[in-house]
């Protein structure tokens, strides 16, 4: 005699019920490279401070570079731009932060350098990582670079910058998506408020 269908769709049911929670404690891959999540402007005394925040995980072939020693130059790139009717779009400001990431393989620390003055050591690649994750409020503009009350596409990017590893690795890097880690131009609209 055949089991009916209401048995089999019982059986069903608990053969799901008892596999979700095993599925449901599987450790959950995070995906490689760069995503950008937020980013906003806002006005100060000093000028306008960008403030951004990515997530950032290192592809396989990078982190083992980084582990041999070779150093990972990111950049951070923002650009306001105004449309203009009569013409191109007006390029307000555009600025660019280097941070330079390294790995002494004697002290086993990793070191990171913004802009080639502030130098940090870490003792864990995740912490490291967090100042690439969360930039910090990075003077951007004066405030008289914007017009007030104007409105203003901003645009930010960053990317690991594969010109300033050595030769050797670069000739590897172009034809490897390993090496492409970026978060793409992404855009916002800012109202400059001004002071």
């Amino acid at each position: 005699m055949a089991p009916s269908l209401s048995v089999i769709r019982r059986l069903f049911l608990v053969f799901w019920l008892l596999l979700l929670p095993a599925v449901s404690c599987l450790p959950a891959q995070a995906a490689e490279g760069i995503e950008f999540v937020e980013a906003s402007l806002e006005s100060t005394d000093e000028g306008y401070r960008l403030s951004s925040s990515f997530s950032v995980e290192l592809t396989r072939s990078v982190e083992d570079a980084l582990s041999r020693g070779v150093p990972l130059y990111f950049t951070l790139q923002v650009e306001l731009s105004r449309s203009r009717w009569y013409w191109f779009d007006e390029v307000a400001v555009k600025a660019t932060r280097r941070i330079r990431l390294s790995y002494n393989v004697l002290t086993q620390q990793y070191r990171a350098s913004v802009d080639g003055s502030l130098h940090r050591n870490f003792t864990r690649l995740d912490d490291m990582l967090a100042l690439l994750r969360r930039p910090g409020r990075w003077l951007v503009a004066e405030p008289s670079a914007l017009t007030r009350g104007a409105n203003y596409t901003v645009a930010v990017q960053l990317a690991l910058d594969v010109s300033e590893l050595p030769k050797p690795i670069q000739v590897s890097a172009m034809g490897s998506d390993d090496w492409r880690m970026s978060s793409g131009w992404n855009r916002f609209t800012y109202r400059a408020e001004g002071k």
